[in-house]
């Protein structure tokens, strides 16, 4: 009842780890896959190690936290070490990878895709150093150049993150589409937000500004997939605030294939997937629902 299909990959159900949480070893990534999830998203690693942003890297705000990590990583040679010692069988591994240029994007591609299911390209990400980001996000052009390259070199299905820090989300998703791009996930942290510590008069990140996730993004992310769902004909993967079933069914209904969940797992745990995942096979049953395709979109109806 609660499988999906993206892309001809399948999850046992539409629940994943976004990227950024608990994704930076294989033993955090079999954890998640143990506690119900479908399908899990590695934390965005780059060709070679970043150090990111010095600590206070996040900040907790009413409605969920502001985080500036600087996608931090140990590099794409480390990290496939961890990738190999995924448990895959009936789970979905997606690797997120970024870059600067196109062939940083295609050279990554070509180093993991041996070791995923999927690859999720993060040209998105509203606190990335200089040169990395949504600043190839905010712009349809960047966008088209990276997902193409990295669409040249690809064996398994491309996912593009997009940024909801834009005038008109379409214009990048129907760019990114055009490029190839086999799959959308959205949305990436809203932003850049700040808060200041009023006991010394400076803003609490050591980077000022960082991006903001948790139960507040929900209806933006919410509104995002809606409009993008009527400008594409790929799937799509909603991120941003989810929490319960409900959270799940919005998605699903406004046109998500599946959905990511990263700071719920902060103030959850990660039962929150096998609580999301009985809550919305209870769901299905009382509304005569028999698959997760017969509920996507409907919202549209």
């Amino acid at each position: 009842m609660l499988k999906t299909n993206i892309c001809g990959v399948e999850f046992q159900n539409p629940l994943m780890l976004a990227a950024g949480i608990m994704g930076s070893n294989a033993s955090s990534m079999n954890w998640i896959l143990k506690s119900g999830a479908g399908g899990v998203v590695s934390k965005s690693f780059s060709l070679n190690p970043h150090p990111g942003y010095v600590n206070p890297t996040t900040v907790a705000v009413d409605g969920g936290i502001i985080n500036a990590i600087g996608l931090s990583n140990p590099g794409v040679e480390n990290f496939k070490e961890e990738l190999k010692k995924i448990e895959r069988e009936n789970n979905v591994v997606i690797a997120s990878i970024y870059g600067a240029t196109p062939d940083e994007f295609s050279t990554l591609v070509c180093e993991v895709q041996g070791l995923v299911d999927m690859i999720e390209l993060n040209i998105s990400c509203p606190h990335a150093m200089e040169g990395y980001g949504a600043s190839i996000g905010q712009s349809c052009d960047l966008s088209h150049t990276i997902v193409s390259a990295s669409k040249d070199v690809a064996e398994v299905p491309i996912i593009a993150k997009l940024t909801p820090n834009v005038t008109d989300i379409t214009e990048i998703a129907k760019a990114c589409e055009e490029a190839g791009a086999d799959c959308l996930s959205l949305i990436n942290t809203v932003g850049p937000g700040m808060k200041i510590n009023i006991d010394v008069a400076k803003p609490v990140l050591s980077n000022k500004f960082g991006g903001m996730s948790g139960r507040a993004i929900k209806p933006i992310a919410i509104s995002n997939v809606y409009s993008v769902y009527e400008a594409v004909d790929i799937p799509l993967i909603g991120v941003g605030g989810v929490y319960t079933y409900e959270d799940v069914v919005e998605f699903i209904f406004a046109g998500a294939q599946a959905v990511q969940i990263g700071t719920a797992i902060m103030d959850e745990g990660v039962e929150v997937f096998s609580k999301i995942n009985q809550g919305l096979e209870e769901f299905m049953t009382e509304k005569g629902y028999a698959s997760i395709d017969e509920m996507v979109g409907i919202a549209h109806d």
